[in-house]
């Protein structure tokens, strides 16, 4: 059986058996939709570099530390006497009984256990607040214990208003953070869509004249990113899934899910339109023809999000689950599911018909393919060049994370962490953290153990960028000649000793804190002296082994992980080698291929220029309501780019080179082809990307900075893709090339992948689009 008698079966089955797959999807729907409404508490926000030596230190401190303050937060309290004195003292003691008879908190930590300064503001800010470190309850859900801590804080704070007017408690911290940055981000994918929806809405009405035509390929997006997310639910309960899974779900979602359902639709109505054929008829028709597009398309995008597995990054590779996932629903919804209901519904589906203008015929598209045709050269120049200027830019892409403030103003988190650099503390966020592991035979508390410790501390602190180190022998340092150390320890809090000392005694902690305004390139810095000037701490039975954790030195390895060369060479290899096998299998060429491929670079370098023009240099940062320049990209943002854009890229050349190609067979000249080509699909091309620059710059109006950039990067390079590479430069290339454009092949003996295209219908999004191959003598013309 060949493709297409193999195509009209499958169609013809699914069209047949429509009552058992909508059961199927009704089913899976009432599984999988409760599941999404909890996708948000089972998403991470922090990231983790797997296999690092971040990721190693956290697990060192998860499982073999004892410390009530494993995972904690920092409580803020501004308005309140310093506890330096003896009225603030008691004011403070009154803040600890309080806060420590929370359900769910382990332990505080306050100015009053140790007199460290790290607690209180510092120099002129020295009576302007203090924090408290709060250890919570591991066993539960961090953002459910938050909500209670902050109830808890809003009744404390009012009882003590009456004594202090100005007070306020704020929560801070990692977990604080993570907290509320998942809290903003689902927040944000909700109203990206809430925007998205009626501008999509009203481009599919335009096209169609017709209600009901119109909400089914919308319909489809939501339905697709609902069963999307709550298979991600499912899984993120035994694999950790970040919290970026959520907004990526929805942005492609909406784009694919649209385009994917539209096709369908179309192609029905089309192949309807003034004939008495059975709806069934129709549907089948409409599948048989629609169906390999979409498997073309979700094949491609498929392939680039799974290029991001290979990056050791759990947000990338939580994308890479998410867009995977969310492209299989979505071709699976619009092939199965879709049809059975275009041929129930039958001539309802124009219910709310539209008294519409008819658009134009493409004269204007047909004169700018013959002045494409006619001078090539020109075209090329004066497309290219600015593309070209604009993607020099991209040089200068900086990918670190942004030095300016970029969360998101609103949330008490960051609040509270402007309190904290207002009082010159907040580089306790910032600590960099050392685990000491000592040979057997070693332990940290005993001479050998305790003296490499107190030696590895006095030589942190000797470095310029470090105001403090704490280690279980500076704390008890001022003490040292009063009693023996074992006395010391005896005395010594259980929660302090646990803190800093594993249960086997194998493992040390040493807390390294920045100086106050260290810039994030500082702190890397910091990290890689620490890490390249590792010192060999010698004890009694061998060498200890030092590895550095904390947020700066995540922020090194993710960086390392996500943009270093190395890395972004082989996603960036796996990817085009993919693209251009597909290209080259479908149109038996190495030259279009090849070409897809250029163009697709520069498109994205284009945008990678626009990001790095906008967000880095701050030209046009209000327009988005950014308040100036960052100084820098998110890692992340080079590679998930480049990973969406080049799938999505796929559909445009597809489009243009298949009519190119079945103009050809046919009999056309090259020239004349290729006019052809350009002229009956230059509006189904911009009106498709039309769609997804309004799903993804939707996402640029959000709070959160990295879909922000996100939004706008996958933006630019659809309207840079979609206009000026697919329909000035690359018919321009075509049209150089001439014959050379389908070497090896020849059009009269090799199988054509063939586009159909309806001339009457083209004022439509989408209209009557068939891809497949096609065996010799089996020419669809």
């Amino acid at each position: 059986m060949n493709s297409g008698k193999l195509a009209d079966a499958l169609a013809a089955v699914i069209v047949r058996r429509r009552g058992v797959i909508a059961l199927v999807w009704i089913v899976g729907c009432l599984t999988l939709l409760p599941a999404a409404h909890r996708i948000e508490s089972r998403l991470r926000v922090a990231a983790r570099v797997d296999g690092s030596e971040s990721a190693t230190v956290d697990q060192q401190l998860e499982q073999r530390f004892q410390s009530p303050f494993a995972h904690s937060v920092v409580l803020v309290a501004s308005g309140i006497p310093s506890p330096l004195d003896a009225h603030g003292a008691e004011t403070l003691r009154a803040l600890v009984d309080s806060v420590r008879v929370i359900p769910g908190v382990t332990h505080v930590f306050s100015y009053l256990d140790g007199r460290e300064p790290l607690f209180v503001g510092a120099g002129e800010h020295a009576s302007g607040g203090t924090l408290l470190l709060v250890g919570l309850d591991e066993r539960r859900a961090p953002d459910l214990l938050l909500d209670s801590l902050r109830q808890a804080s809003t009744h404390i704070a009012a009882a003590m208003r009456r004594k202090y007017p100005s007070v306020a408690l704020r929560w801070t911290g990692e977990v604080a953070l993570n907290t509320d940055l998942r809290r903003v981000s689902a927040d944000g994918a909700r109203r990206a869509e809430s925007r998205a929806l009626p501008l999509t809405f009203a481009l599919l009405l335009v096209a169609f004249g017709a209600v009901a035509a119109a909400l089914l390929p919308v319909a489809g997006a939501l339905l697709s990113i609902g069963v999307t997310l709550g298979i991600a639910a499912l899984v993120a309960m035994h694999w950790s899934l970040s919290i970026l899974l959520q907004n990526v779900v929805s942005m492609i979602g909406l784009g694919l899910g649209i385009d994917y359902s539209l096709l369908v639709v179309q192609r029905f109505r089309q192949i309807a339109l003034g004939q008495s054929i059975p709806w069934s008829r129709c549907a089948r028709e409409a599948l048989r023809t629609a169906g390999p597009t979409i498997l073309l398309s979700g094949t491609a995008v498929a392939i680039g999000f799974s290029a991001l597995a290979v990056v050791p990054v759990n947000e990338l590779r939580s994308v890479a689950v998410g867009g995977v996932i969310v492209t299989i629903v979505s071709m699976l919804l619009a092939t199965t599911l879709l049809p059975g209901v275009l041929a129930s519904l039958g001539r309802r589906v124009d219910f709310g018909r539209l008294p519409l203008v008819r658009p134009r015929a493409d004269i204007d598209w047909g004169r700018w393919a013959a002045f494409v045709t006619r001078h090539p050269g020109r075209v090329l120049l004066a497309a290219g060049l600015p593309v070209a200027l604009l993607a020099w830019q991209a040089r200068r892409l900086d990918t670190i994370q942004p030095r300016s403030d970029w969360l998101p103003k609103q949330v008490e988190s960051a609040i509270a962490l402007h309190t904290l650099e207002a009082m010159g503390r907040s580089a306790v966020v910032q600590t960099v953290r050392l685990t000491v592991e000592f040979p057997p035979g070693t332990s940290a508390l005993d001479d050998s153990g305790w003296t490499a410790t107190a030696r590895l501390a006095r030589q942190l602190v000797a470095d310029s960028a470090v105001d403090r180190v704490r280690s279980l022998p500076g704390l008890l340092a001022p003490l040292a000649g009063t009693l023996p150390r074992n006395l010391l320890l005896a005395e010594l809090p259980s929660a302090v000793r646990r803190s800093f000392v594993s249960g086997d005694g194998r493992l040390a902690l040493v807390e390294v804190i920045p100086r106050e305004g260290t810039s994030p390139a500082g702190l890397a810095a910091l990290v890689r002296r620490i890490r390249a000037a590792e010192p060999p701490l010698v004890t009694g039975t061998g060498h200890a082994r030092i590895r550095v954790g904390g947020l700066p030195a995540l922020n090194i390895d993710y960086e390392q992980a996500v943009a270093g060369r190395r890395r972004f060479t082989q996603v960036v290899g796996l990817v085009v080698l993919a693209t251009f096998v597909v290209l080259a299998v479908g149109f038996r060429s190495v030259l279009v291929p090849l070409k897809a491929v250029v163009l697709n670079l520069v498109a994205v370098a284009g945008a990678f220029g626009a990001v790095t023009l906008v967000f880095q240099d701050g030209y046009g940062a209000s327009l988005l309501g950014l308040s100036g320049p960052l100084g820098g990209i998110f890692p992340a943002i080079p590679v998930l780019v480049f990973c969406v854009v080049f799938g999505l890229s796929m559909d445009y050349e597809v489009f243009l080179v298949a009519r190119v190609r079945e103009a050809r067979v046919a009999g056309r000249g090259e020239r004349d082809a290729i006019a052809d080509g350009l002229a009956h699909t230059g509006r189904l091309i911009t009106s498709a990307a039309a769609i997804m620059i309004v799903v993804f710059g939707a996402f640029m109006a959000g709070d959160f900075l990295l879909m922000k950039m996100l939004g706008f990067a996958l933006a630019v390079s659809v309207l840079l893709d979609a206009t000026v590479m697919r329909l000035a430069v690359s018919p321009a290339l075509l049209t150089l090339a001439g014959r050379w454009n389908w070497w090896p092949g020849d059009r009269r003996q090799l199988p054509a992948v063939v586009l159909e295209l309806n001339d009457d219908n083209l004022d439509g999004l989408g209209a009557g689009i068939h891809v497949g191959v096609h065996l010799p003598g089996r020419i669809d013309a």
